[in-house]
């Protein structure tokens, strides 16, 4: 699970004006200051990441294992999914859907345009 761990966060990281940040223990990726990935690693990694999610909210919560965050973070659309035996192109595109969640629309569209 180290390799993937590995690979997420390398591409949370790899999205435009992102940073790593260890809030609450927690190993966090954020754009312009706001969180939209929790990766784990606190202070015992529990094989789960949380993201926030509109169009594959429903899908998430119907893997086994899914939950919507605690602290209130669910009613706000975060969902805490394992990790474990899921596609890692379905995690990526999961983490890429709460980036742009939270992302200033300006970020966004400089992304659209370059992936035209």
């Amino acid at each position: 699970m180290a390799d993937l761990r590995t690979e997420l966060r390398a591409f949370a990281l790899g999205l435009p004006e992102t940073t790593e940040e260890f809030p609450w223990g927690d190993r966090v990726a954020k754009v312009r200051g706001k969180i939209f990935v929790f990766l784990g690693d606190a202070p015992v990694d529990t094989g789960t990441i949380a993201i926030k999610l509109d169009e594959a909210h429903d899908h998430a919560l119907s893997i086994d294992g899914a939950a919507p965050t605690g602290y209130g973070l669910g009613k706000a659309g975060w969902v805490t999914v394992p990790v474990v035996e899921l596609p890692v192109d379905v995690l990526r595109d999961w983490i890429e859907e709460s980036y742009r969640l939270v992302a200033p629309k300006r970020i966004v569209a400089a992304m659209d345009v370059r992936d035209d």
